[in-house]
């Protein structure tokens, strides 16, 4: 019966953090794409309109509305997190599957020792990942470093 609650209280708490996800998402795309925006209409006081100003205005947009995007998002980061998860379960499970490394201990009369244990280690790596994504979705004044430290 708890496990049964328990599933229910992971699903609600899943709905209410993608609706504030959402809603958080929502209005800071609106704050980065209202402030180029004024910035953009504020060099419209141009008396001189040709091809070369309003290329330069269009480009001036583009580019500042691509930065905050990506400065806010991070896309680059969490591509980089993603593919370092999905090799190392890609690890693990070439691993199990040929019986070498951590799993070159078990026979296959323990088989299912060998699938509890690539079980565990995908899971502490899913877990990790989900770690990761958690730090990169904080402010910039909260967030602990998301990475490996740097090299001193």
């Amino acid at each position: 019966m708890y496990r049964e609650d328990t599933a229910e209280v992971l699903a609600q708490y899943g709905r209410e953090s993608r609706h504030y996800r959402r809603v958080h998402n929502s209005l800071q795309s609106l704050i980065m794409i209202g402030s180029t925006a004024v910035t953009t209409i504020a060099s419209f006081s141009q008396q001189d309109w040709n091809w070369q100003t309003l290329s330069v205005v269009v480009l001036g947009f583009s580019i500042t509305l691509a930065s905050a995007f990506s400065g806010y998002y991070k896309y680059r980061e969490r591509s980089y997190f993603l593919r370092q998860t999905a090799d190392a379960i890609e690890e693990e499970l070439n691993a199990v599957m040929l019986g070498i490394g951590e799993y070159s201990q078990f026979t296959e009369e323990q088989e299912g020792e060998a699938l509890a244990k690539f079980t565990q280690r995908v899971e502490a790596l899913r877990n990790e990942q989900r770690r990761r994504e958690q730090q990169l979705d904080q402010p910039a004044e909260q967030a602990g470093p998301a990475g490996p430290p740097p090299a001193v």
